[in-house]
Formats: C-alpha cells, structure tokens, sequence
C-alpha cells in the first residue's frame, strides 16, 4: 500500500512539472491569437492540437526543463516543485515524441514547425549545449519556440494554407510580447541560476534593463499585433490595442514596485497572468463570436 501511494505521489508531482495551468493561461496567447486570422477555422482542428501542443509538446518541455534544473526554490508557475526522479524524463520526452504523431494529423508543415520547437526546448535545458545559461540564446528559443511558432501553429491547426509575410510579421509581434516578460520570471531565481552556472539575462544586465526590456519589447509587440489586427478588422484592431494599453499600465505599476527578492514570487506570477489574461480573455471571447456567427 505504501509503495503504490509512493507511485501516485510521484505520478501527481509529475503533472505538477508539466505546469499546465502555466501552458493555458500564460503560453497559450499565441496560439489562441491565430484563430483572429482565419477566415474559416475548423474549431476541431485547432482545439485539438491546442491540447497537443500545450499539453504534451509544452507541458512535456516543461517538465523536460524541470529534471534538468532540479529547483528548490520557486519556478514559473510552481512555488515549491516537488523532487523529480529519473522516471520523469523519460515520459516527458515520449510526451513531446506521441505529441508528433497528432502533429502529422494537420500536415508536414505543421509537424515540422512542432518537431522544429521540440529541438529548441532540448537546445534550452539539456546539459549539453544549455541555452537556458545564455541570456540571448535563451531569448531565441523561447522566443521562437512558444512564440513565433505557437501562432503559426495556431494558423495551420485552424485550416490556414499558406503564411504569408502579415502572418510572420504578426508572429513576431506575439514572441516580442511574450519575450517582454521572460526575464521577470528569472528575478526570483538568481541565487538558484548562479549555483547551476546559468547566466540569464537578468543576472547577466541587471533588474534595471529587465524593466526597460519589458517596455520595449512589450510596447513593440503590442503595437505590431494591434497593426495587423486592424489590417484585417478595425474595431478588433482598436480594442486590441487598448487592451494592451491597460495591461501595460496595470504590469507597469507592479513591476516598477519590485526589488527584485524571492519573496516577491507572487508579485511576478500576478503580473505574468495579468499580461496573459487580457489578452487570452479578449481573444476568447472572439473566437466564441466567430464560431456562433
């Protein structure tokens, strides 16, 4: 009895790793974005391999990370993670790996930008290229792997053809967003990152340039993906906009209070789902219109 409560202990830390309620309320904005850009979607399609990819592609990556980090202290998403065992990343790479199969489902292209966000996740935490410790190869990958390529997944699960420069240009402006508050997440996790030999960007230019990266980046990203919404609806474009005006002024306000302590976890984790949740609402609630219209 005791061993197979041991089991299920282990089981449910596992899910923890996988943070999904991280993957469906903070990295899901890309790829719910894309759905703004189709004409007609097929809602099957796109809501399937939603859970494809932010399920056993990024909650597989995550846990992935998670072995390999062997955190003590809070992460994104999980204040205190619990021990992982070496069972764990075994499923998490078969996760990434049933998670191609359901890929080819939609079609090469598809199955090739998702195998293609695979190799960045492994590139960002394995020991053996570590571009989770590089503050700029660290920013690639995340940047193409749950940004860039989320939205094009997004477009191609949804029944879009053919990315056309408006849809690359569009999935910048979604990884500048969701790059603008990478380095936050890594305030709290300095002592941890330096004892691992990682240099992120916030250790490696300071918690003064992690706010000014945040404006840049978030102010650029939003301005560029308010630009194409408008292109295709007007009203959307607008409303887009200034959301995105709202959520900045409200994430401004929390994150120019900070000091940058361990303590002020919670303070971060609000801030990230702050960022993520109006927009995430606001693309719902589009997305709900169009599929009863």
């Amino acid at each position: 009895m005791k061993q197979n409560h041991s089991i299920l202990t282990q089981i449910w830390h596992f899910v923890l790793h996988l943070r999904l309620h991280y993957q469906f309320f903070i990295l899901s904005g890309g790829y719910l974005f894309s759905a703004l850009f189709l004409d007609h979607a097929d809602w099957e399609s796109f809501w399937l391999q939603f859970l494809n990819v932010h399920i056993l592609l990024f909650g597989g990556a995550t846990a992935y990370n998670s072995f390999w980090d062997k955190d003590e202290g809070p992460i994104g998403g999980l204040k205190s993670p619990p021990k992982m065992t070496s069972w764990m990343w075994t499923v998490s790479i078969v996760m990434q790996y049933i998670g191609i199969i359901f890929a080819f489902f939609v079609g090469l292209k598809f199955a090739m930008i998702y195998v293609c966000s695979m190799i960045l996740f492994w590139l960002y935490s394995t020991p053996l290229a570590r571009w989770k410790g590089n503050p700029i190869l660290s920013l690639f990958a995340i940047g193409i792997s749950t940004g860039t390529n989320s939205f094009f997944m997004g477009f191609l699960a949804g029944g879009g053809e053919v990315l056309t420069a408006n849809e690359g240009a569009t999935a910048i402006g979604v990884a500048l967003v969701l790059l603008s508050l990478y380095p936050v997440s890594q305030i709290f996790q300095i002592e941890e990152d330096k004892e691992r030999g990682d240099v992120t960007f916030a250790i490696q230019f300071g918690f003064n340039m992690v706010k000014v990266f945040f404006v840049t980046m978030f102010l650029s990203g939003t301005f560029i993906l308010s630009l194409f919404l408008y292109l295709e609806e007007q009203i959307l474009g607008l409303i887009f906009g200034a959301t995105g005006v709202v959520s900045f002024i409200g994430i401004s306000y929390i994150l120019f209070n900070l000091t940058g302590k361990k303590e002020e976890y919670r303070k971060v984790m609000t801030i990230k789902f702050l960022a993520s949740l109006g927009f995430v609402l606001f693309i719902l609630s589009v997305i709900l219109i169009k599929s009863i219209i």
